[in-house]
């Protein structure tokens, strides 16, 4: 028997610095400081132009939150007060009364309070101290570390990205994040409940282990029960807790449920598993009930009134509490031989066509399911079939990976740690080793998550970033990674994996970043060399690796308020990677012309973005089963930045969101040099006639040539282009279009700087239809990299395609959504329609 009362109402904020000029300011619970300032109208929006600057001493001020609210005893043994998020070094006062103190975003904390309580009026008060002050004084005691920044996320267990990163803002958040409330109970409650779910041939086993809290010294029960699986009836386990004792554990086998799959492997079924914590003396007395009831009524009806009665009889006597968990059936592990990184579900290797994931807000409070929803829909709308938690985020909300296992969509989880050496000594142990605990424990019924990964970079950096001659002997995380979490891990889940970081090879005497083991992270293309460097790679897993480009234009035109050049000052405090500007105009190489305007600018960096992440992943898909998956940085941004996201931080997509529905679709034509690689990643083999055509840029084919192919599912095959296709006699004025199917490919022969292109000519028109327009757009000459951008029109618009190539004769249709009226001649215009050679403006 339990309530809960949400504590979310008549919060106010102070600062503790009366310099600060902030005191009972109304505070949104959940939410954090920045957010409440801004909804009073004391600061600007910290994501438009460079307000951000001007917003530092909000993460070098304390702030006390405080509410009052009335409480009337209810009855019940107990009440806790649960904070399931404080961000982060946090003193929690009842009634001027000290309860704990706190300095951890990452875990939630309970704390016993009934004898606090009084009848009537309470005053609930958190003093937040400045995360700064927190973290620099222990970096002062313990000495500092090397990283990235001169920030100093790596004393104090919190968001790391909340101390700036190259691509996200400096905004050092306090406040109460997630839910606060008061819970009340009597006699014990299910403190914990794990259930580890695997496959054990045709069946599925659950395993669940229960921690209950509790005043009573009674003998309890626990019960457990599977529900919904298709043939089968419920099946149930129960376990008797002797007085004082607290943990049991319960094994439920489930004959033959439907196993839980990723997306483009099959279905992701769930099951309902139920667990209920009763007074041992009721369990008796409903089972003398159901005794009774049994001899008193015809066998016809007796297990329907036997069901009935006992829960009611039960639940009268003594049911203390009743905890439900989604489960799906599957296994996975990690399969290693000879130096390879292959995840296999239900024992099916799984090339991993993912993507990266950082917090999609600097203010998670603001990211709603709902929002979620729509994220995870642009992902799975590319054939993205993974998301890696990164490092320098959060563990992330329950909604965040119900949705994941709804939808089919794999979970890589790091622990966040990123990029830097983190010191080992107290309390930073304990309190690392109480976050994994709970969060591990958390998550270990999800069907979806398929990978602990103890860090992001810090073994590379300690490796090869010079590292060691400045730590000097002094911790560095090595022990979080190679110890406590595998062991954590071993001990709460072993149902996944775990690997020590990435990239990793795999033993820690071993090069960290060899693509011959393990997963790698590319960067040397983008900071240094041209992207067709990707192709001199080998790997066996690349967990890292992407290209910069400029958000939508509406994007960036919301975000600055001044002139859109790319030198602009307001511009440039959108690009946090050092020296940005310069390698996105470097990295357009001998690829595309140099641009003269910010329009050019645009679009060129954009697309070349979307080519050069195109050009890795065919590299890497290509060389199945040799490389086993590719982790693109990133999906996602948490504000309007020139970054590496296919989504931006409006949640706009990206000339790079389109390619990667192109390349991450289960069929892939691409040519690699002398080679087409045909991946066939579906369940159906794909057979027919490879056609190969040499044109002239004017549509004249020049030579054809055919291949008969049959792919097998889950398989590549590489075929040698014929010579009369593959050596152009002109290589500035020809092409190869590639076939099979409903599948087409084009590649040119020269780059396009050196192509003859010739002046874009088209026919263009858009119609009305319902829900915005239709274009048409046909070709009169070869057209390169036909791309739409309606949010040049409407911030509200978009486009279903685009970075489409056109042989002279060919059409292609546009769909644009809007809502407004928009003038047909601007929609297939100039700077809304564009392509490599269009005429100059």
């Amino acid at each position: 028997m339990r309530s809960y009362r949400p504590l979310h109402d008549g919060w106010t904020l102070t600062a503790v610095s009366r310099d600060a000029g902030v005191a009972g300011v109304p505070a949104t619970v959940p939410g954090c400081v920045h957010t409440d300032l801004l909804a009073a109208g004391l600061i600007e929006d910290p994501y438009l132009d460079d307000n951000e600057t001007r917003l530092a001493w909000i993460g070098r001020t304390g702030w006390i939150y405080e509410t009052r609210f009335s409480w009337t005893a209810d009855g019940h043994e107990r009440t806790d007060l649960v904070c399931e998020g404080l961000d982060t070094a946090a003193t929690v006062i009842l009634n001027d009364v000290r309860i704990a103190e706190t300095a951890n975003q990452h875990r939630s904390h309970r704390f016993p309070v009934r004898h606090l309580l009084r009848e009537g009026d309470n005053t609930l008060t958190v003093l937040f101290e400045s995360p700064y002050a927190y973290a620099e004084a222990r970096r002062a005691a313990l000495g500092g570390r090397p990283g990235p920044y001169a920030e100093p996320y790596p004393f104090i267990r919190k968001m790391a990205c909340n101390f700036g990163w190259d691509w996200g803002p400096t905004l050092v958040t306090s406040g109460i994040w997630r839910p606060i409330g008061l819970e009340s109970w009597s006699g014990a409650r299910l403190a914990g409940v794990r259930p580890l779910v695997t496959m054990e041939g045709a069946d599925g086993r659950v395993e669940v282990h229960v921690t209950v809290d509790r005043v009573t010294e009674d003998p309890l029960t626990v019960t457990a029960e599977v529900a919904g699986v298709p043939g089968a009836p419920d099946v149930t386990a129960e376990v008797r807790l002797a007085a004082g004792e607290r943990r049991g554990v319960l094994t439920l086998t489930v004959p033959e449920p439907e196993r839980w799959w990723p997306r483009g492997y099959g279905a992701q079924p769930r099951y309902d598993l139920t667990v209920r914590l009763d007074e041992a003396a009721a369990k008796t007395a409903a089972k003398a009930v159901t005794e009774a009831v049994t001899e008193a009524v015809t066998e016809a009806v007796t297990e329907a009134v036997t069901e009935a009665v006992t829960e009611a009889v039960v639940t009268a006597a003594g049911t203390l509490g009743t905890v439900t968990r989604k489960i799906g059936f599957r296994s996975v592990r990690l399969d290693r031989t000879d130096g390879a990184f292959t995840l296999r579900v239900n024992d099916v290797p799984v090339f991993v066509r993912g993507v990266n994931w950082i917090p999609d807000d600097c203010f998670p409070n603001r990211v709603t399911r709902e929002r979620l929803a729509g994220r995870f829909e642009q992902a799975l709308d590319t054939g993205v079939n993974l998301l890696r938690v990164w490092g320098g985020g959060l563990y992330e909300s329950e909604d965040f990976y119900d949705l994941a296992d709804e939808r089919g969509l794999m979970v890589w989880q790091d622990f966040p740690f990123a990029c830097a050496a983190y010191p080992e000594e107290e309390p930073f142990r304990s309190e690392v080793e109480a976050e994994a605990r709970q969060n591990v424990a958390r998550l270990a019924h999800r069907p979806s998550l398929v990978l602990w990964c103890g860090n992001n970079e810090n073994l590379e950096g300690h490796a090869d970033w010079g590292w060691q001659e400045e730590l000097g002997g002094r911790s560095w995380g090595s022990g979080f990674y190679y110890d406590l979490l595998p062991s954590i891990v071993a001990e709460l889940d072993p149902t996944r994996p775990y690997w020590p970081g990435s990239p990793y090879s795999g033993a820690p005497d071993l090069p960290p970043n060899d693509p011959a083991s393990g997963t790698i992270h590319i960067w040397d293309v983008w900071n240094r060399e041209d992207y067709t460097r990707y192709a001199a790679y080998a790997p066996r897993f690349v967990a890292e690796f992407g290209f910069q480009g400029p958000p939508a234009y509406a994007t960036l035109r919301r975000a600055v308020s001044g002139e859109l050049v790319p030198d602009a000052p307001l511009v440039l405090h959108h690009q946090k990677a050092v020296d940005g500007s310069g390698k996105l105009l470097r990295g357009l190489g001998e690829h595309l012309p140099r641009p003269g305007t910010f329009d050019e600018w645009h679009y060129l960096t954009q697309l070349n973005q979307a080519r050069a992440v195109a050009f890795g992943i065919e590299r890497f898909r290509g060389l199945a089963p040799h490389c086993m998956g590719t982790i693109v940085w990133q999906l996602n941004d948490c504000w309007p930045v020139i970054s590496w996201a296919a989504v931006d931080g409006d949640g706009r997509r990206k000339p790079l969101w389109y390619t990667l529905r192109r390349v991450y679709a289960d069929r892939l034509l691409s040519v690699q040099g002398d080679v087409v690689a045909v991946v066939n990643d579906s369940a159906e083999a794909w057979r027919g006639e490879l056609e190969l055509v040499r044109h002239s840029l004017d549509g004249e084919p020049l030579a054809k040539e055919t291949v008969a192919v049959e792919v097998t599912p889950r398989s590549v095959t590489r075929v040698e282009v014929p010579a009369a296709a593959g050596t152009p006699g002109d290589p500035a004025r020809e092409l190869l279009a590639v076939r099979l199917g409903e599948v087409r490919t084009v590649a040119f022969f020269a780059e396009d700087t050196r192509v003859a292109l010739p002046e874009a000519a088209y026919d263009a028109r858009a119609e009305p239809v319902q829900g915005g327009y239709r274009v048409t757009v046909t070709a009169r000459t070869l057209l390169r990299e036909l791309a739409l951008f309606p949010d040049r029109l409407d911030p509200a618009a978009s486009v279903d395609d685009m970075l489409v190539t056109l042989l002279p004769g060919e059409s292609a249709v546009f769909h644009v959504a809007t809502g407004r009226d928009l003038d047909p001649a601007e929609l297939t215009g100039f700077p809304v329609l564009r392509c490599v050679n269009e005429a100059r403006r």
